[in-house]
């Protein structure tokens, strides 16, 4: 099978640093499902994992984690999915990824496609959209059918991937959404996926917030890095929560929060799969909740590019684009 793998890890501006490969098709047991994958997207987390480091692999490594294509042939344990099924899904950080032909799955983590959409326009979805499903409805808890109506969340980062999903479920949920955008593009993008506020994280967030006319906020999602930790900390109300998607080797100073009481949530969606928890399942519920969300007409895809076909130079430019920063929404690869 056709596939995009590494065995050093290397700046991406080196032609070696991703290449073209032809490895063995693999064959599903157990709760996995094999499927044939027709579109891919790339995240940050793609970039994390190829940064340069001393390692070499012996063997070629494929990554990727999110993708959407058609159930190839399935394992003995399978009772989610059957062999045609169009899937969706983001996958597992601890095995082979989605840059390939064909991949294995566990069934409890992927979703049925989004039957209204496209398998580029679905691909562009799963991370982001399980990784801001968790962060509110999960780390926050967050209601989901409305009972938090009217109260305010501020999305830092609400731009790139994961504001972008985020943004649109904070609003099916009755949330008052400020987001946080620095370019006009940016601004134009959070505006059209439904904020109702904006503000520039290149600029006093705190002024901008309590010109608002809020002295705090009752949520605060980071999706992008921790500099605006201690603005978070001034803005979040006495009790709220706090929810955060990153590593930091940032200082975190703690006071601020004991004093108001307030909570530190993470949220890593690889979590699930990658300790095999009791409830690793509920990713595949939710999947397919925002499926449906999608098909009634209430959620849209937060594709803003995409290439074709899928291999190492189009791989190349998508890393090199997230890595510049510069990225609305999501990169979408189709087709081998």
């Amino acid at each position: 099978m056709k596939a995009v793998a590494l065995t050093r890890y290397l700046p991406i501006e080196d032609p070696n640093s991703f290449f073209d490969a032809d490895l063995e098709k693999p064959t599903p047991t157990g709760r996995d499902i094999l499927v044939s994958v027709k579109a891919v997207a790339v995240n940050p987390v793609d970039t994390k994992v190829r940064a340069p480091k001393d390692t070499v692999e012996e063997t070629p490594r494929v990554i990727g984690y999110d993708a959407s294509g058609v159930v190839e042939a399935v394992g003995e344990d399978v009772t989610l999915f059957k062999v045609g099924d169009e899937v969706y899904y983001a996958g597992d950080i601890t095995r082979s990824g989605t840059n390939a032909e064909f991949q294995l799955v566990d069934e409890r983590i992927v979703g049925h496609k989004p039957k209204s959409l496209s398998h580029a326009q679905a691909a562009a979805l799963p991370l982001t959209t399980i990784t801001a499903y968790e962060a509110f409805f999960d780390r926050l808890s967050l209601d989901i059918n409305g009972a938090n109506k009217g109260e305010s969340i501020l999305i830092i980062g609400a731009g790139g991937g994961v504001g972008s999903i985020g943004i649109q479920l904070a609003k099916r949920a009755g949330l008052k959404v400020i987001a946080t955008a620095s370019r006009p593009e940016t601004t134009s993008w959070v505006k059209e996926l439904g904020a109702n506020h904006v503000v520039n994280h290149r600029e006093d967030m705190v002024q901008q917030v309590r010109a608002l006319g809020m002295e705090h906020v009752d949520h605060i999602a980071i999706f992008n890095d921790m500099r605006h930790w201690e603005t978070a900390v001034e803005l979040i109300r006495p009790q709220g929560g706090i929810v955060t998607i990153d590593d930091t080797d940032k200082p975190m100073p703690m006071a601020g929060m004991k004093m108001k009481a307030a909570s530190l949530h993470w949220e890593f969606m690889f979590a699930r799969a990658m300790h095999n928890t009791p409830d690793m399942i509920e990713q595949h519920k939710l999947l397919n909740h925002v499926a449906k969300e999608i098909d009634a007409g209430h959620i849209r895809t937060t594709v803003s590019d995409i290439l074709s076909p899928i291999n190492a130079q189009n791989i190349r430019k998508s890393h090199a684009l997230i890595e510049a920063g510069n990225v609305k929404g999501k990169i979408v690869l189709e087709g081998f």
